[in-house]
């Protein structure tokens, strides 16, 4: 199979990666794509590193043996568990992750308080730790975690998960965040739902 030829492999938990796709039509056309949303063990973001560094392996594996030349992991968690894993593991692949975006969320803060929402898996993977030290600096970040923010995307009940949202986003809109990461590519589906609850001023990064 020619190089040219054999497809970009992309895949997510489930529907959340799907917005990382969009960005990849819009910005490589031509491209072939290969999307894999592994419903079957969505949400990664509540299982274990572990756990969601083997389903990596596997899951990368699948789309290298279909012809894929290079892989997005189009989930954050899975990018927090397993990224610099499935590059040792796949040498000859190249993969392209997500990190949670604080780095444009904190320079552009007006009040030096940004909020991020991600998931549990997420904000004990050591990318996370890592964009957070680098460049926060002076920035004050309120973490909290989604919990069944992507399953409730998943399955489609966008009304119930408004009523998660407004006790999740309540210890960030006390502390005066301006800014909102999400820090989950599910999370982008809920941009109505979240400016319902904290209102149309806050500017949401993903």
């Amino acid at each position: 199979m020619e190089m040219a030829a054999r497809p970009i492999g992309v895949f997510d938990s489930g529907v959340g990666g799907l917005s990382i796709l969009e960005e990849i039509h819009s910005q490589l056309p031509d491209e072939n794509v290969i999307y894999l949303a592994d419903q079957e063990w969505a949400p990664y973001g509540s299982k274990s590193l572990d756990d969601v560094r083997a389903r990596s392996v596997a899951v990368s594996a699948e789309l290298i043996g279909r012809g894929a030349k290079l892989i997005v992991v189009a989930c954050n968690s899975a990018s927090a568990a397993a990224l610099h894993h499935l590059r040792e593991v796949f040498p000859e692949t190249p993969f392209v992750g997500m990190e949670p975006a604080l780095k444009p969320a904190a320079a552009h803060t007006d009040k030096g308080v940004i909020g991020v929402l991600a998931t549990e898996t997420t904000f004990q993977g050591e990318l996370y730790a890592s964009v957070l030290d680098r460049h926060t600096d002076g920035v004050e970040v309120i973490e909290v975690a989604g919990k069944r923010l992507a399953m409730l995307v998943e399955e489609g009940r966008l009304d119930e998960a408004k009523v998660d949202l407004e006790v999740l986003l309540r210890p960030m809109l006390d502390a005066g965040i301006d800014a909102l990461v999400l820090g989950c590519t599910h999370y982008p589906f809920l941009a109505d739902q979240i400016r319902d609850v904290a209102g149309p001023d806050l500017r949401l990064v993903d």
